[in-house]
This record gives C-alpha cells, structure tokens and sequence, in this order.
C-alpha cells in the first residue's frame, strides 16, 4: 500500500461543513470498499480547496474518487515524513496552516531528508509555532507542510527560520 495525496477543488458545491463531512464520509466508503482508506482530511477555511491522503492503491483511490465525485486537481504518491501513518491525528490536533512548496528541480529525496534534518532545529526560534508533518510528493514535485500557528506571519518567521520558501500558504480548517 502507499499514500496519495489528492488535491480537490471540490467542485464549487461544497461550500458548509456539513456538506463537506457528507462528501468525506462517502469517499471514505468508497475507499473501504476498495481495501483503501482515507488517513486525512484537511480542508481551507472557506471550504475552496481539501486536501486528502489515501492509503491504498492507486487505482483504488482512483475508482474511489470517481465513485465519490470528487473532483481531482492532483494526484500523486506521498510520503510523510515526520510522523507514522499510525501517529496521524487530524481530529484534536488544531493544524490551522498548511504550506505547499514546490520542489526545486533535481532535488533529490535523500537531498530533501538531510536538509530537513539539518534545518528542522531551527524551529525552535519560532516557539509559537508547531510543525506538525511533511507529505512530500514521491516525484520530489512538491511538498506540503502543516503547522499549528497563530498567524500566517508566525508561519512565514518559521519558514524563514528553517531557510524554506512558501509558494503557498493556506488557513486550514481546525479539526475537532
């Protein structure tokens, strides 16, 4: 099995949160009929963009998508670095930032781990922000980072302070 993320613009019909946990609760189906689940949900404030991670294979993520009329922006294999699977807890977790930074060309994985390793300490100049996980995509396109911050200036101060650009930055509606 593997991760996908799957970026959606929902279709412009999901605009409350009951219609968005309807929608998630039916790809969720549709993905357990597959052998698949869905290990996260993240979603922007106004309901414009979600962001989920599958896990299963791809064509059951697909055949799930489509059985769940989820539009689909981007689909890609993913690896999540700073956490388990098993540890992912987007339910009391109160992420309220996600970062997306596309990849420089010919920046390979183990390029990306050592320099992640060797700038993540420097979070601790940002106290008030917690980095949370990386999903970084397994073609090294792009990577999205989520934060508990109180402010999207604490998340650029602690961007900055792990020498990472932003190419965007979006509110993500806290889990509960």
């Amino acid at each position: 099995m593997a991760l996908y993320l799957i970026e959606s613009s929902l279709d412009g019909n999901t605009r409350e949160e009951g219609a968005f946990r309807a929608r998630t609760d039916e790809l969720q189906r549709e993905l357990g009929e597959r052998g698949a689940k869905l290990l996260e949900v993240q979603v922007s404030q106004g309901f414009e963009r979600a962001f989920f991670i599958a896990d299963g294979g791809e064509e059951a993520v697909r055949a799930a998508l489509a059985a769940a009329s989820v539009p689909v922006e981007l689909l890609k294999e993913v690896r999540l670095i700073g956490k388990q699977p098993e540890e992912v807890q987007p339910q009391g977790e109160g992420l309220n930032y996600l970062v997306e930074w596309n990849l420089p060309e010919h920046l390979t994985m183990e390029q990306y781990l050592e320099r992640k390793k060797k700038n993540s300490v420097h979070y601790a100049e940002v106290p008030e922000v917690s980095f949370s996980r990386t999903y970084v995509c397994e073609d090294m396109t792009k990577c999205l980072c989520f934060y508990k911050a109180p402010d999207e200036e604490a998340v650029k101060r602690a961007r900055e302070a792990v020498h990472a650009p932003i190419d965007a930055l979006t509110a993500i509606r806290p889990q509960e």
